[in-house]
């Protein structure tokens, strides 16, 4: 008979993974349930085995990621709300550097891929708002515009989350977005003050 699985262990399991990651401790069977009460059969129960639980914690990292781009409060300035959705993306990136890296390991498949393209959905729709309100020219392909969008953002804070330069070097970020919307169409200093007061980073 299959064991029940119960939620909490599940979760304690993805905590301790991510904690592991954090401290770059090896990440075993055995090391993994150390100090958390549970036995190396719950890896088993709610995983399926080590790499069913890379597969959740790449799934738990795109569902932090909808969390929080989902808080970004939709206003009347499409080009306001795109930066605000970007600097979602990269404060849960800083908040979680270590998920966010295990996020897009393509050695494992996801628990459900359509979590992935839901996160990228909320920069296809903002992009088709700012092409239908003429904010971007008419004809703008909302997908390329938002990969590229995510292209900025993941290459910002890849560079920072994990890698080799100061935080700082996300201020990059508001400028190369002016530009990149100004390139489809939008007015430079409108722009520019729209991006300015979506552009927000946590401290």
């Amino acid at each position: 008979m299959a064991r029940a699985k119960d939620p909490a262990v599940r979760t304690l399991l993805l905590e301790r993974a991510a904690q592991m990651l954090r401290t770059r401790e090896p990440i075993t069977l055995r090391s993994l349930v150390t100090g958390t009460g549970v036995s190396t059969m719950a890896v088993y129960t709610h995983f399926d085995n080590m790499d069913g639980l890379w597969k959740a914690l790449r799934q738990e990292g795109f569902t932090r990621l909808a969390h929080r781009m989902s808080e970004v409060r939709q206003s009347a300035d499409p080009v306001r709300d795109h930066a605000a959705l970007i600097s979602a993306y990269l404060g849960n990136a800083l908040a979680h550097p270590d998920l966010y890296r295990v996020m897009f390991d393509a050695n494992f498949d996801l628990e459900d891929a359509q979590a992935a393209d839901d996160t990228l959905e909320y920069l296809v729709q903002v992009a088709a708002r700012g092409r239908d309100t003429g904010r971007y020219r008419e004809g703008l392909d909302a997908l390329e515009l938002a990969t590229q969008s995510w292209a900025i953002a993941h290459g910002l804070v890849s560079l920072v989350a994990n890698g080799p330069l100061p935080r700082g070097t996300l201020d990059h970020g508001a400028p190369l977005l002016t530009a990149l919307f100004v390139s489809v169409g939008d007015e430079p200093q409108r722009c520019e003050r729209s991006v300015r007061r979506g552009w927000h980073l946590p401290g």
